[in-house]
């Protein structure tokens, strides 16, 4: 090569080294990785994630605990004889604590964006995972929790009361922020479609159920709050019809897909226990027959119409003549014609909510007309049709009785997550049969105990909450309960 011909190869080369160079960040960036994250980038993996979580613990834990649902056969042992393992509430600590950390940043984006829409609807969803997570253990670190990009990895415990005092601040304060007029530009939310009023309107209901949940508090004034909600409905929207409850409709179109990839598994090895089943029956509820299968004879060639198991019984299966009503599992059969319901809170609740506080004489207005309301949207809420004369039976008319508000209330919150078990706790109520078969002494488990990875890896801290709490036990009961 002459030396013209390698002048002008090195000044080729150089020129091309110059490009790869300069283009050598562009061209080694990952297409598929978000390099930084909008408000609602997470929104929608956050609702379908713990939504989905949610109502498979609904079935796996509360159907048992609560009697709706138990394992069958089922010779010694499970839930439903109150056999609540160490491990039983790892799952939740786990899967809360991760989506708590998406929230985090989520807010953040939001915040970021200068959006107090999606800052608002952070706000929202954070009340909503850390009160079940609260609920479910008493004292959690919240405060110095998710952290770890921050290098804080042994957070301290926050009180269940420093806990809903936050939670209820933050719900008051989302309230303010929305903005209606102000669309939400990052993509499409699955429960509400960017509805900012609806997720408003949420937000509110979910400010009732906490502060319904800690009123036996007296420094909380949950009555009062209350009370200023419902009789300022243009300052506090909340849920007055079931199109505005948040559920989310899973189509099953990926992503959006039943928890349960196979429906069989749902119903396999399970029957519908006979306090859930015999109160349906004494009711004539048409969500006997949406939530639950007809009973067979023991050969199997006839139906008996509907008939449980009794929770917690002792003894072999067979002393059951009969081959028990099971649910139903087109209840986690997803399609877009007919999606899967996954509960977040109903406007059934909220009806009851205030049925409860106009029987305490708490607000003003009819304790029947709200009960009623209630009945009414649940029972609408699973497409069934509202019987004229439904309320003239005496086992469901309304006779001034907490307990009946609060019978009626358990099947208003069928599947949704852990409240059947919470709002036992907070009332006794409603009176739950105790079987021969159950453990623990025979009283109602009320917590779980702290996954064995957060007593050895933040035992400190650990230790100062079980001190506060007066012990790591499922009989601990939480704050809000003394």
């Amino acid at each position: 090569m002459n030396r013209l011909n390698k002048i002008i190869a090195i000044l080729v080369l150089s020129s091309m080294m110059i490009g790869c160079t300069k283009d050598f960040e562009e061209i080694n960036t990952d297409p598929n990785k978000i390099e930084k994250i909008s408000p609602g980038t997470l929104l929608n993996p956050i609702i379908y994630e713990v939504t989905s979580f949610n109502t498979e613990r609904a079935e796996a834990f509360t159907f048992e605990i609560m009697q709706v649902q138990i394992p069958y056969p089922s010779v010694a042992g499970g839930i439903h004889r109150y056999d609540v393992s160490e491990a039983a509430g790892n799952s939740t600590w786990n899967t809360y604590y991760r989506w708590l950390n998406n929230i985090k940043e989520m807010r953040a984006a939001a915040v970021a964006a200068q959006d107090p829409n999606y800052e608002a609807i952070a706000l929202t969803l954070n009340a909503w995972v850390y009160s079940n997570l609260t609920d479910a253990f008493g004292d959690v670190p919240m405060s110095e929790a998710v952290k770890g990009d921050e290098g804080l990895y042994t957070p301290v415990f926050d009180t269940q009361k420093q806990i809903y005092t936050t939670l209820l601040a933050d719900l008051e304060r989302a309230n303010t922020m929305y903005v209606t007029s102000r669309p939400m530009i990052y993509g499409t939310d699955i429960l509400y479609g960017n509805n900012i009023s609806l997720w408003r309107k949420f937000t509110n209901s979910l400010r009732m159920r906490l502060l319904l949940r800690v009123s036996n508090k007296p420094e909380m004034d949950s009555f009062t709050k209350l009370a200023a909600i419902i009789n300022n409905p243009a300052a506090n929207p909340i849920f007055t019809n079931n199109s505005d409850a948040a559920v989310l409709k899973i189509t099953g179109e990926v992503p959006n897909i039943s928890p349960w990839g196979r429906a069989i598994d749902f119903t396999t090895f399970r029957a519908s226990a006979a306090f859930h089943i015999d109160n349906l029956n004494d009711f004539n509820d048409p969500r006997l027959a949406r939530w639950n299968t007809l009973a067979r004879n023991a050969a199997g060639t006839a139906t008996i119409g509907y008939k449980g198991i009794p929770s917690a019984y002792a003894g072999p299966e067979s002393q059951f003549a009969y081959q028990p009503s099971n649910a139903n599992v087109a209840l986690v059969v997803a399609t877009p014609t007919n999606p899967m319901q996954g509960v977040i809170m109903t406007y059934a609740e909220v009806e009851l909510i205030k049925a409860e506080l106009a029987q305490k004489g708490k607000i003003t207005g009819s304790a029947q007309t709200f009960y009623q309301n209630g009945v009414k949207a649940s029972i609408e809420q699973w497409g069934a049709v509202m019987p004229a004369n439904y309320f003239t039976n005496p086992k469901t008319a309304y006779n001034g009785t907490l307990e009946r508000i609060m019978l009626q209330k358990y099947y208003a919150l069928y599947f949704n997550d852990y409240q059947q078990w919470f709002e036992y706790r907070r009332t006794g109520l409603p009176v739950l049969p105790k079987g021969a078969g159950l453990m623990n002494n025979g009283i109602m488990p009320v917590r779980f105990k702290y996954p064995v990875t957060v007593r050895t890896n933040n035992n400190a801290n650990y230790l100062k909450a079980v001190s506060s709490m007066g012990g790591d036990d499922i009989n601990t009961k939480v704050w809000w309960e003394k």
